[in-house]
Formats: C-alpha cells, structure tokens, sequence
C-alpha cells in the first residue's frame, strides 16, 4: 500500500518529518523534526541541530496531540499530486490527531483494509 495522505495513519512513521501542531502540554506546541522512534503511547522528535551541533529529541505524548507531517518527493504517491499540475506542492501536510495514533505501530500497520485507522 502506498504512503499516501489518506493511509498516512497505518503506515511506518519514523523517518517522516512531523511538527506537534498543538498539544494540551503547552510546552510541546511546536516541536518540530524527524520521527526516530515510536511506541504505543509516544512519538520521540528529533529536533534540528542546536549551537553545539547536536539536535534534542523531544518525547511527544500522542494523546492530547495533534501532528502534522510533511510527505514530500517519494514519499507521496502520484496519484496524491499530479506531476504535470505545476501548482502542485512538492511537499503535502497531513495533519492527524495523535488519538488515531494510539497502538503499538505493528498493530497499526498490520490493519487489513476494512481497517478503522483509515
């Protein structure tokens, strides 16, 4: 199944950029960088680099959350954004409420289609 906006919430998330659009924690509106782990209840968030050259990963509880990540290039599939519609955006935002999140991610993207993460 492709990565696609709508089938975002069954698929692998690590590696894809995400940003915390709000969160009842305050302080964790806004984190933004690359997923490098998931478990059932989190996200952890690589932040980009800070003065000493390393960047901070942030643990982002999914309940109470709302992600949005970037799919852009291969990882959005063609039928998402045509290629020959120059206004197309090269990168899509999806945004997905962190409740939908909520399973271990082998759970979540071993679902067969009559799925409810659709």
């Amino acid at each position: 199944m492709a990565l696609t906006p709508k089938t975002l919430a069954r698929h692998e998330l690590c590696g894809l950029h995400a940003r915390v659009a709000t969160a009842d924690n305050p302080a964790l509106a806004g984190i933004e960088g690359r997923v490098v782990r998931e478990t059932k209840n989190t996200l952890s968030v690589e932040t980009d680099s800070t003065d000493s050259g390393v960047g901070a990963t942030k643990q982002v509880p999914k309940t109470g959350a709302t992600f949005e990540f970037a799919l852009g290039g291969e990882s959005v599939a063609p039928a998402d954004v045509t290629p020959a519609d120059p206004e197309a955006p090269e990168t899509v935002h999806v945004t997905v409420e962190g409740e939908r999140l909520v399973t271990t991610p082998a759970r979540r993207t071993e679902r067969s289609s009559d799925s409810t993460w659709r």
